[in-house]
């Protein structure tokens, strides 16, 4: 089966790859390493649509990996801002800075790319086959989903993937990995979709053993969901001449690096202490709720109503300027926050 389906597959999407600011026409030259790197980054955890117009904005701004290395980490942290899992900005930075000491040039392949900061074992894959057309598995959720309904795998994710990396890997060939690769993504993204497959359009159904069940909608089977623990935290708007008080979060940590309202010390593990920063008077503004991975967030908002600026120190943040709070790069909790906080005051942005 593995030679037929992949030039089944290969046929389909010669006719029909999906037209992606980062990807080369199906048989053509290689595309840009550092186009596929960008956008592979990009694309964890994040939808294509979202990503279109931030690959824009980072390349218009950045074309090239030594540009992006040379530049200043709270303005790459800004652009990012919005697309989430904010780890990924800073390895985006420290690998671009590895790879423009190489003198720009990427590693050609799997090994050396995973030794570069970020790159965990599907980024590597990817760039290896879809930048340097290195036969490499490449196992993104939609390929995860096609491969299990492809081969009906019935043990639950996510302790099925070994077995689905196994069924990937038989059926990758040896040329045109890259085109391969991508076609499993297109494929799972247009037509074996989680709801409702499209099978009677889909150039592999023949072989699908899911089809066969009469169910496929059924694989991959997914384990019961845990419930998210939720955590209550405060955020905290002090504003004064037009200006309002943001801190820099420590790198390390939940939205690491980034700009953002101050707040008592909320995470994953536990509940803010809910101290202010500054003493005085405090009126409630309102509730974020907020979802993240493995929790969920209720962050209340407070609204500085005092006139004492002593405890903030120029080592401990900035005035911003509110009319100018969305070109802060704020994370989209803290957005969220500032704009509750606009319309609690009474303030147009």
């Amino acid at each position: 089966m593995p030679a037929p389906l992949a030039s089944a597959l290969l046929d389909w999407y010669d006719a029909h790859a999906r037209t992606l600011p980062w990807r080369a026409a199906p048989g053509t030259s290689a595309p840009d390493p550092y186009r596929v790197w960008l956008s592979e980054v990009m694309l964890q955890q994040t939808t294509v649509a979202a990503v279109k117009s931030y690959f824009a904005e980072f390349t218009r701004r950045w074309p090239t990996v030594t540009a992006l290395a040379e530049a200043p980490e709270g303005e790459v942290m800004a652009a990012w801002a919005g697309l989430g899992y904010y780890a990924r900005a800073r390895n985006l930075l420290a690998c671009a800075r590895v790879v423009a000491a190489r003198g720009g040039v990427f590693p050609d392949t799997e090994d050396g790319l995973r030794a570069l900061p970020g790159l965990g074992a599907y980024t590597a894959a990817a760039v290896a086959a879809i930048a340097f057309g290195r036969r490499a598995v490449v196992v993104d959720a939609n390929v995860e989903r096609v491969v299990s309904r492809l081969f009906a795998v019935a043990e639950p994710l996510p302790g099925s993937r070994p077995a689905i990396r196994r069924h990937a890997d038989a059926i990758t060939p040896e040329l045109r990995a890259g085109d391969f690769a991508q076609a499993m993504m297109d494929l799972g993204a247009t037509i074996c979709t989680p709801r409702s497959p499209r099978c009677l359009l889909c150039p592999l159904s023949a072989s699908c053993a899911a089809r066969k069940t009469g169910e496929p909608e059924r694989f991959p089977v997914k384990a019961a969901k845990k419930p998210k623990p939720q955590r209550n935290g405060r955020a905290f708007w002090i504003a004064r001449n037009g200006a309002v008080w943001l801190v820099r979060r420590p790198d390390k940590g939940m939205l690491g690096g980034m700009r953002a309202l101050p707040d008592d010390g909320w995470s994953a593990k536990g509940d803010g202490s809910g101290e202010a920063p500054v003493s005085g008077s405090w009126e409630p503004g309102g509730t974020v709720a907020h979802g993240f991975t493995h929790f969920g967030l209720d962050l209340d908002l407070l609204i500085y109503r005092g006139n004492d600026w002593a405890g903030l120190g120029a080592e401990q943040g900035e005035w911003w300027p509110v009319e100018r709070i969305d070109e802060a790069g704020l994370p989209t909790l803290f957005a969220k926050a500032a704009r509750l906080a606009l319309v609690s005051t009474g303030v147009e942005a």
